[in-house]
C-alpha cells in the first residue's frame, strides 16, 4: 500500500513510520505545519508540530529513507480547531481541542488530502488498535448480510490510550488509517525500538498540554483573544459572591482561582456549577451538586453498525410539527467516558437519529443524538461541550458532545 505517515516530530510517530516501512508499505512522510507562531519555538517539548518538531520529523524521515514535506495547514487549523476553542469557552461549554484536531486535521484535510493524492491509508502514532471481523447485520431488503467491519479498541497501553480521541472519526475514515503502535504495551516499548533504530526522538519529552496555548496559561490565551468581560459569580440563590473578568474563563466542577474572599456558611468548597455565556454570570455551590446520572450528546458519531441494529429500531416521537423525527435504537448495555484519561462508567444507551436520506434503516452517518443513563456510580463535573465515548469492553461504539449532564434521581426527589 501507499502510506502517508504523519510526522508529528516525536518518537510514537517516528517509529510508526518506521512500522509502516517495516511492514512493506511505500511511505511518505509529512509533517503539519499547524501554527505560524515563532513562539512555539522551544526547547523540550509542550504541544506538538512546532518548528522545532518540524526538524526532528525530517531527522527520522532522513534515517528511515522515506521522501518527507511539510504541508502548511496552519490556516484549517486555525478556523476549525482554535476557533471552535474560542466559540465553545464563550458559549459556556468545555471542549477539547485535540478531538477537534483529531476530526478536522488529522483525520479530515490531512486524509482527505492524501486519498486525492493517491494514498491508501494514513498511519499515526496514536496509541489504538483496529481490529477486523465478520458482522451479520440487516440488508437494504430486510434480509441478513454479512460483511467485514474494521473495530476500533483500546491501546493496551492504559496510560497512553488514545481511542477516547480518536472516537469522533466515524466508520470511513477507520478504514483508511493505520496505527502501528496499537500493539505496544509501553511507551517504553516504543522508545527501545526508536533507540534500536537510530532515531535521536528516542529521548525526546513527551507533548502535553494545549499547543497552540504556548506557555500553558489557557485563561489568558481565552483573555487576550476575547477579551475581559467584567462579570458575577453567585451561589444558587443568586446572591453575589464575587467578581470574574470573563465567564469563559470557568469550566464546571472548577474549584480553583475563584478568588471568592469568603467562605460557604458550612466551611465546605465551592465549585463551578454552571457557566452563564448570556448574563456572564458564573454560578458556584457545593460538591454534591456536581453529580450527575444522566447525560444527553450531540453530534454523534457512531462506529458500530451491528451494535445498534442488534438494539432494534423504533419510530422516535414526532416532533412539535407532528412529523417523524428519525428513528431511536433499543437501550445497550456499555461503559462510557467523559475525559480522555477518565474512567469508564457502567452505563444504558441509547441513540437517536435522523430518517435516513434514503429511506433504509440508520446507520453511522445519520447520528446525531446519543442518550445515556449511569447504571451504577455516578459522574461528577460533567460540562457541555465535552467529548462523552461510549465502549463496549475494549471496542468503541461511538462519540458524541455532551449537550447536558443533569441528576435525574434528584430531579425526581424534588418533584415529590
Amino acid at each position: 500500500m501507499r502510506v502517508l505517515a504523519a510526522m508529528s516530530g516525536g518518537v510514537d510517530s517516528a517509529v510508526a513510520a518506521a512500522l509502516a516501512v517495516e511492514a512493506g508499505h511505500e511511505v511518505v512522510g509529512v509533517h503539519m505545519a499547524l501554527s505560524r507562531n515563532r513562539e512555539q519555538f522551544r526547547a523540550g517539548s509542550r504541544g506538538c508540530c512546532s518548528i522545532e518538531d518540524a526538524g526532528d520529523a525530517r531527522r527520522a524521515a532522513d534515517v528511515l529513507g522515506i521522501p518527507y514535506y511539510v504541508w502548511d495547514l496552519s490556516e484549517r487549523f486555525e478556523d476549525t480547531v482554535v476557533a471552535d476553542f474560542l466559540s465553545e469557552y464563550e458559549a459556556g461549554r468545555t471542549p477539547n481541542p485535540c478531538v477537534r484536531c483529531n476530526e478536522h486535521i488529522k483525520f479530515e484535510a490531512l486524509l482527505d488530502k492524501a486519498t486525492a493524492l493517491g494514498f491508501d491509508a494514513v498511519a499515526t502514532g496514536h496509541y489504538a488498535q483496529v481490529l477486523t471481523r465478520e458482522v451479520t447485520v440487516p440488508g437494504p431488503d430486510g434480509d441478513p448480510v454479512t460483511r467485514t467491519v474494521r473495530e476500533l479498541h483500546r491501546s493496551p497501553n492504559d496510560a497512553k490510550d488514545q481511542s477516547y480521541v480518536l472516537a469522533v472519526m466515524g466508520q470511513e475514515r477507520l478504514a483508511r488509517s493505520i496505527f502501528p503502535l496499537g500493539g505496544f504495551a509501553s511507551k517504553d516499548e516504543v522508545r527501545a525500538e526508536a533507540e534500536r533504530r537510530g532515531l535521536s526522538v528516542s529521548n525526546k519529552p513527551d507533548s502535553y498540554d494545549i499547543c497552540f496555548v504556548s506557555d500553558g496559561d489557557t485563561q489568558g490565551f481565552l483573555k487576550a483573544r476575547l477579551g475581559a468581560r467584567t462579570g458575577e459569580i453567585v451561589d444558587t440563590e443568586g446572591e453575589v459572591l464575587g467578581e470574574h473578568e470573563g465567564a469563559y474563563a470557568f469550566t464546571v466542577g472548577q474549584r480553583k482561582g475563584l478568588s471568592l474572599g469568603r467562605p460557604a456558611a458550612d466551611g465546605k468548597p465551592r465549585y463551578v456549577l454552571e457557566v452563564e455565556p448570556v448574563s456572564n454570570r458564573v454560578v458556584v455551590g457545593p460538591a454534591e451538586l456536581l453529580t450527575v446520572d444522566r447525560i444527553e450528546g450531540d453530534r454523534s458519531v457512531w462506529l458500530a453498525d451491528d451494535v445498534l441494529a442488534a438494539a432494534g429500531w423504533e419510530p422516535a416521537p414526532a416532533g412539535p410539527d407532528g412529523a417523524a423525527s428519525g428513528q431511536v435504537s433499543g437501550w445497550f448495555d456499555a461503559s462510557v467516558q467523559v475525559r480522555a484519561h477518565g474512567a469508564p462508567v457502567p452505563a444504558r444507551v441509547r441513540a437517536v437519529v435522523g430518517q435516513a436520506d434514503d429511506g433504509e434503516a440508520p446507520g453511522a452517518a445519520d447520528g446525531a443524538r446519543t442518550e445515556v443513563e449511569l447504571t451504577g456510580e455516578t459522574l461528577r463535573g460533567v460540562a457541555a461541550g465535552q467529548s462523552l465515548v461510549v465502549y463496549q469492553g475494549t471496542r468503541v461504539i461511538g462519540q458524541s458532545t455532551v449537550q447536558r449532564a443533569y441528576r435525574a434521581r434528584r430531579a425526581a426527589s424534588a418533584a415529590r
